[in-house]
């Protein structure tokens, strides 16, 4: 019984490393109501987003701006015209798409 507990106890510490670097994107944006948008963006581990990709794409996913987080994982665009989408690029799959009609004051 000891030797089945110590095998397991081995397995779950070399998993353990694995499940410490996973992390998923966070992001969010919201209208600032005077013609500007603000988003911000992290990681879930707490990882800061400095220097990601964000870019502002028009209804059909064209882009009309592209920029990236500043030192404080944020940044501000002017608020497009007609539909548009907010994109976080941090690479395969830590991407993340705000649709700018359910973007809020």
């Amino acid at each position: 019984m000891v030797k089945v507990f110590a095998s397991l106890s081995l397995a779950a510490l070399l998993a353990l490393p694995g499940m410490a670097l996973a992390h998923s994107p966070v992001f969010d944006c919201y209208d600032n109501g005077d013609g500007t948008i603000s988003c911000q963006g992290g990681f879930s581990d707490g990882s800061s987003a400095a220097g990601v990709t964000v870019k502002v794409l028009d209804g059909k996913g064209a882009p009309i701006e592209e920029g990236k987080l500043n030192s404080n994982s944020e940044i501000s665009f002017k608020k497009p015209s007609g539909d548009y989408k907010v994109m976080f690029d941090g690479g395969e799959g830590h991407s993340i798409v705000l649709d700018g009609k359910k973007i809020v004051q």
